[in-house]
């Protein structure tokens, strides 16, 4: 598990340097006085084209961007603590002339007004949001295109998965499409590398470069081994609901490893490797969900009916019973049957799909910190 994106911020108790070119300040025509200046935001560029956005507003410094991208060709495997990500931020602001973000060491609370919740204030940087990835593997060939499918019929915290039109991605979103707190997806990585890398590196650097040739060839070993990247975009409102905000003050990425491997762990329900009566019944029995055969048959008649386009009412008892057994080798008879998303795939047996983490390759160029920060360590 590594940091694909951090968006974080932290107050200082003085007006910041200028950086920006422009900005603007809020006149009080009462009191005539003008307000903190809140500069533009700037990007600050690196090598290959990547940047990182500085905004300062006043005496506070928000930033946002993917720290293991930043510098490099690419971003296959990435920093997996938030020291490394904010040791990169921080050699960003010293090039700036900025003050650099520190660690949390106390809270308190400013008092609230109208009955609102008091205002939490920290002496460190507060976090926004943060995304988590992991690489796993499926399989080369047709593996991957129908682990995708089969893995958008499966729910993820009361939402519901979505195959994009090219096959090559599902994310998940509420009935409205909305997704406040979480924004889950998983894509082929060799399709990403293909139309967001591949091509801009041919522009920048030539099919005869070095840079073309290490990325093609990360892009051929993401399609042999089917490589599968899933990531998981921890927003602001779920941080705050579990006090994982502030940096320093919680061991954040610890406690978001069981939230990360309930997002990875989505395939356990893809069970049934074909629709029909037998490979139904015998999946119930083989997974301990029923203990007799006659039992299962029942619950298997019922994806069946499901399955050409039967609806049931969920009042009914036993309805309610059949679904919660279907719905732990992933069927929903609640939901519309939907044959062209439905895949018979066995993930952990390969069409059975065998999953796995991701190794670097030998030739695989791995993040580094700012060369300043190597030293003091």
């Amino acid at each position: 598990m590594f940091i694909d994106w951090l968006s974080c911020s932290q107050d200082f108790d003085y007006e910041l340097p200028v950086i920006s070119e422009d900005g603007y300040a809020h006149f009080d025509y009462v009191e005539g006085v003008f307000g903190a200046v809140r500069q533009a935001r700037i990007q600050h560029e690196g090598s290959y084209s990547t940047s990182i956005s500085v905004h300062v507003r006043g005496n506070s410094i928000v930033m946002e961007g993917n720290p293991s991208r930043y510098n490099r060709l690419d971003n296959l495997f990435g920093f997996t603590t938030l020291e490394d990500c904010f040791a990169v931020y921080n050699s960003i602001l010293t090039l700036l002339g900025l003050p650099n973000f520190t660690k949390c060491t106390c809270l308190g609370y400013l008092d609230a007004k109208d009955g609102k919740a008091p205002k939490p204030i920290v002496n460190g940087a507060t976090i926004q949001r943060l995304d988590i990835t992991t690489n796993m593997t499926v399989g080369g060939g047709v593996c991957i295109d129908a682990y995708l499918k089969a893995l958008s019929t499966m729910p993820y915290r009361r939402s519901r998965g979505k195959l994009y039109a090219d096959g090559k991605t599902v994310d998940w979103k509420s009935i409205l499409g909305h997704c406040r707190e979480l924004y889950p997806k998983v894509y082929d990585k060799a399709n990403d590398l293909r139309i967001h890398l591949l091509s801009k590196v041919k522009r920048s650097f030539g099919e005869d470069s070095e840079e073309y040739e290490y990325v093609l060839k990360l892009m051929d070993y993401c399609r042999a081994l089917g490589v599968t990247r899933h990531e998981l975009e921890i927003k602001s409102p779920y941080l705050i609901k579990h006090n994982l905000q502030f940096y320093g003050l919680s061991d954040t990425l610890n406690q978001l490893i069981n939230l990360h491997n309930d997002f990875l762990n989505i395939d356990k329900k893809l069970k049934v490797s074909a629709m029909d009566l037998r490979t139904i019944a015998h999946t119930l029995i083989e997974e301990g969900i029923v203990d007799n055969t006659k039992a299962a048959n029942i619950t298997a008649l019922y994806a069946l009916n499901w399955m050409h386009g039967d609806t049931f009412d969920s009042n009914k008892t036993q309805v309610q019973t059949h679904r919660a057994r279907l719905r732990k080798i992933g069927i929903d008879i609640l939901k519309p049957c939907n044959l062209l998303l439905f895949s018979p795939v066995i993930v952990k047996k390969v069409i059975e799909i065998t999953r796995s983490e991701l190794q670097p390759p030998d030739f695989y160029k791995h993040p580094q910190l700012p060369n300043p920060l190597r030293l003091v360590a």
